[in-house]
């Protein structure tokens, strides 16, 4: 397609040429969600042979992705986002956020999910979902952590919006309670670590923001950044727009010692009855 002398100049037009085809854009979105080889990729979004090596070499010649051998008998390439490629990510969440919202919804801004609603089958469907290798966020422990526990036999991995923010009139629904839903996990702290269960959060707040919180609340587990919007990316999560940035709607996971989603709760309605079903689930795989 023939461009405008003025889109020589524009961002969006320039853009538009590397992410205004289907095809480009779910490629991306496989990637980011960890599927790297072309025959995952295939499988992931039905693409015939032809088609995604032409896609995937355009990806590669705008620069958002490169080719990683890892076989050489045959050879066989991995596609993995550059840095020009992970700074996409977080258009891509907002794509699905937008999508969920005015396409999938009725356009109503909420921070929780009807049970007959897209998001809600999306979730649900992680459960036997690997979250991808490599995959680690700043902590507020001072160095980036993966979101399972490498150590422990089970991990609950909650997410939530964030905590001490002023949501503005009128509250956005299922948006509030993210400070009690810690307090809840911090006073079961021991009961998880006694079960040996770990437990992390992860919001979309920047890390010295967690670390304050962290501090005042005298939180024991780690708190985890997803403000590059990395895991939201690669497990699709649901995210809601309030107080100026995407936030995490609230969701608990209980991964195994193979990261593999075992369980899912979500929507979180009723926080303290979600805490403690989420110790019982998790204490399940730990003791099979």
């Amino acid at each position: 397609m023939r461009m405008h002398n003025a889109d020589e100049t524009c961002g969006i037009a320039q853009a538009a040429t590397v992410l205004g085809d289907w095809w480009n854009v779910l490629v991306l979105r496989e990637v980011a969600r960890g599927h790297v080889r072309f025959d995952a990729l295939a499988a992931e979004i039905g693409l015939s042979r032809k088609v995604l090596t032409e896609r995937l070499g355009r990806l590669v010649a705008s620069g958002v992705l490169c080719r990683s051998l890892y076989q050489r008998r045959p050879v066989r390439y991995e596609y993995l986002l550059t840095d020009a490629g992970t700074a996409l990510i977080p258009l891509l969440v907002a794509m699905q956020d937008w999508g969920d919202r005015w396409v999938l919804g009725d356009g109503t801004l909420t921070g929780t999910a009807d049970t007959e609603s897209a998001e809600h089958a999306r979730v649900h469907a992680l459960a036997g979902t690997r979250l991808p290798d490599g995959l680690e966020l700043p902590g507020t422990r001072g160095a980036a952590l993966p979101p399972v526990a490498p150590d422990a036999a089970a991990t609950v991995l909650f997410t939530y919006p964030g905590t001490g923010i002023a949501w503005g009139e009128p509250p956005i629904p299922g948006a509030d309670g993210c400070t009690l839903e810690n307090r809840l996990f911090r006073e079961a702290w021991p009961d998880f670590r006694a079960a040996g269960v770990d437990v992390r959060g992860v919001s979309t707040q920047l890390v010295h923001e967690q670390a304050e919180f962290a501090r005042a609340e005298e939180v024991p587990y780690v708190l985890l950044s997803d403000a590059a919007h990395r895991l939201a990316a690669a497990l699709r999560l649901p995210t809601f727009r309030g107080a100026g940035r995407l936030r995490h709607k609230r969701l608990i996971l209980v991964v195994d010692g193979e990261r593999a989603v075992r369980h899912v709760l979500f929507p979180v309605v009723d926080i303290p009855g979600a805490v403690a079903e989420s110790l019982r689930l998790a204490g399940s795989l730990v003791h099979r």
